[in-house]
């Protein structure tokens, strides 16, 4: 499966994950004027231990000054460094369906370095389609797209059924990152990075811990009961 190009880089992929949460926050205390924050604020704000957010940060040789804390524009830069925001980053969709519609129309990508060059599908009907002020273009163009265009990441969004193919096709045209939404796995050559979002997944591990809350506030209830 996909390689693990955080761990070679000296950050842990717990870590990793957890750095575009501390820089939306960091983001959002910029824009009201905070010039430093301490390490408990802004665990705070994420929702994580101090001392799990200052063990992250010493991964990227941040660790904050005894009684001032944090400086929020440094500290936004050294995250932004260790996730390559510092750049722009072109990616393309594959799966023009209602969920690659929605990631084209996603506006939250160019606040964040990232801007979606292409839409691909492979169905005649909708290729030469609109979405997004994009044209939708040939799965067959990939190669010559991910050439011209410079494209780094690719997310699919197609069904289970034809993802892998997708993704052999993704990996032959040098793209060496794709966002997986399909709910399947990939095999992909070592090199290759991939990262799987399966919403499905998401809302039943949110359903367990609604049951588990639910099933500790049953008691409480009865008790109150008249």
């Amino acid at each position: 499966m996909g390689g693990n190009g955080t761990e070679r880089r000296g950050i842990p992929d717990a870590t990793v994950t957890r750095l575009p949460e501390y820089l939306r926050a960091l983001t959002a205390l910029d824009d009201g004027g905070v010039a430093s924050v301490s390490s408990e604020e802004l665990a705070a704000l994420v929702g994580v231990s101090s001392a799990k957010l200052r063990k992250d940060l010493s991964h990227l040789g941040s660790y904050g000054v005894r009684g001032v804390g944090y400086a929020v524009d440094h500290l936004s830069y050294q995250i932004s460094l260790a996730l390559g925001l510092t750049r722009d980053w072109s990616i393309a969709i594959v799966g023009m369906g209602n969920l690659g519609r929605a990631l084209a129309a996603y506006n939250g990508f160019a606040s964040r370095g990232v801007e979606v060059v292409a839409c691909l599908d492979q169905d005649p009907v909708v290729i030469g389609s609109s979405v997004a002020g994009l044209t939708v273009e040939a799965m067959a163009e990939l190669p010559r797209i991910a050439r011209e265009r410079d494209v780094a990441i690719a997310l699919v969004a197609t069904p289970a059924r034809s993802a892998q193919a997708v993704a052999d096709a993704v990996v032959a045209a040098g793209i060496t990152s794709i966002l997986n939404f399909a709910p399947v796995s990939l095999d992909v050559p070592d090199a290759v990075q991939v990262r799987k979002v399966d919403l499905a997944t998401e809302v039943q591990i949110l359903a367990f811990h609604q049951q588990q809350q639910s099933r500790a506030l049953l008691p409480g209830l009865r008790a109150a009961a008249p």
